[in-house]
């Protein structure tokens, strides 16, 4: 663990985490953060004259520069009848889009039926009723929580979700201890190549990759989710970003049907 943490604060020394500019709303990143597994695209591609983008990123992107120029486009107003037609227009990327248009379609209008519902539409009245909660009853991830998209029971959307709206200025999180790394398979690779984590299923290695990185969150002093930025960004081309003791190890393979990790 020393020698994990001695590496992060170096790397954490010249790293500047994103700041989200490029999403517009608070419901533009609710739906997105939604749908945002296993993007399909097998290219990289450019978005108005920027890039190129590939994976999630690219994802983000397309989506983002849309709702820039019709606003509304992700809102629950929009999305209660969301088709497999209008997600793959909306993700195409030259002659490719995204995977499971209609899974990806399914969802949302399972969280703008439950937004409309709940918080009459708005992802920002959903950020009040939290009063700056993350966890407990009435927190974010909790309230996030009753939505299929976000029935991760580790949260890695709902925690995803809430760092861009703190970092947007939409949510001012009023206890920080509840902060958790998102622990998808970037971060489970890094923590089983360095040895932080024992191998074993994907659920045991995501939980013990969010506890080590709890534990090297403290005693760096750099956040869950600024670390959580940091290991991603850095370590997406780079497993051995914090070490290879392990050895040749990698993330546990994806389970048929689970739409996270």
């Amino acid at each position: 663990m020393s020698r994990t943490a001695e590496r992060v604060r170096e790397l954490a020394a010249a790293y500047d985490p994103p700041d989200f500019a490029h999403v517009p709303s608070a419901d533009a990143a609710l739906f997105l953060c939604a749908v945002d597994h296993r993007s399909g695209y097998s290219e990289p591609h450019e978005v108005e004259g920027r890039g190129p983008f590939e994976g999630s990123e690219l994802l983000w992107e397309l989506a983002c520069a849309e709702e820039r120029r019709r606003p509304g486009t992700l809102s629950a107003a929009a999305l209660t009848d969301a088709d497999a037609e209008r997600v793959a227009a909306l993700f195409r990327a030259g002659d490719e889009t995204a995977a499971e248009p209609a899974e990806r379609a399914r969802l949302w209008r399972d969280l703008a039926g439950g937004l409309e519902r709940d918080h009459g539409g708005s992802a920002t009245a959903l950020i009040d009723a939290a009063d700056g909660r993350l966890g407990g009853g009435g927190g974010v991830i909790a309230l996030l929580a009753r939505y299929e998209a976000y029935g991760d029971p580790l949260a890695k959307k709902a925690f995803l979700f809430a760092k861009i709206a703190e970092r947007r200025g939409w949510l001012a999180v009023r206890d920080p201890e509840s902060w958790q790394v998102c622990a998808d398979n970037v971060l489970m690779r890094l923590a089983l190549r360095s040895g932080l984590v024992a191998p074993g299923s994907v659920e045991e290695v995501r939980a013990a990759t969010r506890d080590a990185f709890r534990l090297v969150a403290a005693d760096t002093g750099v956040t869950p989710p600024v670390l959580d930025d940091l290991l991603w960004e850095l370590g997406r081309e780079d497993p051995d970003l914090i070490g290879a003791e392990a050895g040749d190890i990698r993330e546990p393979p994806r389970e048929p049907g689970v739409s996270y990790f």
